[in-house]
């Protein structure tokens, strides 16, 4: 009988905000796997560290964390292999993901790679999305709002097209991008009803309008929210 690969979202960052069923799921696992840069510590496994029994067999995934070279194919074709390995021995493996496995999370790289072959369950965890709003103190969307998610790395075009008379908007991995988001948020009026987080529920968490936001770039961890109407509530 083959082992359960698990996907887990560890979640924004805080190590209390993983659930208590990734976390049972977490310290069970003979086997952890999780991503990581080419050099340097993983992100996934520095969320949970607190939460590890120790003992268990750990697989790093790395890989380059750009958008250029993201996803590296040939790194999760490895690592299906390896996980596969371990899976047809009957070990379970838990693959860690920051904020939730299937909101732009990295596991579904495995996940396409694996559940025809093996018993997949994944485990959702708090995402990004729903951690900037709670530092925000911002309600995402109310009524009958539409709420949009909009990738910052589209060109400007497709960005303005996008947050055209939106009601509610995520703009998620901000990056080097920062300098056109806030171009087409200005000419579409929405820059006072802007606001910015990077690297929500950390210990290096930063909010403020994006309005006063006076650099050029922003960590990959960062996200603009955005309300027509200012607040959700009004």
């Amino acid at each position: 009988m083959s082992g359960t690969l698990y996907g887990l979202g560890t979640g924004p960052g805080d190590p209390e905000l993983i659930t208590v069923k990734a976390l049972r799921l977490l310290q069970a696992a003979p086997v952890l796997a999780y991503p990581a840069p080419e050099e340097g510590e993983s992100l996934a496994r520095a969320i949970v560290a607190e939460h590890l029994p120790g003992g268990q067999t750990e697989i790093v995934l790395r890989m380059p964390m750009v958008a250029a070279r993201f996803p590296a194919q040939e790194v999760y074709d490895w690592a299906a292999e390896e996980i596969g390995g371990h899976l047809e021995a009957g070990r379970d493996v838990a693959v860690l993901c920051e904020g939730d496995p299937f909101f732009y999370g990295s596991f579904m790289y495995l996940f396409g790679r694996m559940a025809e072959r093996f018993p997949v369950e994944v485990v959702p965890g708090v995402s990004s999305l729903t951690a900037c709003a709670a530092v925000l103190g911002a309600p995402l969307a109310a009524r009958n709002d539409v709420l949009t998610v909009v990738p910052a790395p589209l060109d400007e075009a497709d960005l303005a097209a996008r947050l055209r008379g939106v009601e509610a908007a995520a703009v998620i991995k901000v990056g080097r991008h920062l300098q056109k988001v806030r171009k087409v948020l200005t000419e579409l009026e929405l820059l006072d009803r802007a606001r910015y987080v990077e690297r929500a529920t950390m210990g290096s968490q930063r909010i403020l309008p994006l309005d006063s936001l006076d650099e050029a770039n922003a960590p990959y961890f960062s996200m603009i929210l955005v309300h027509s109407r200012g607040e959700a509530w009004a």
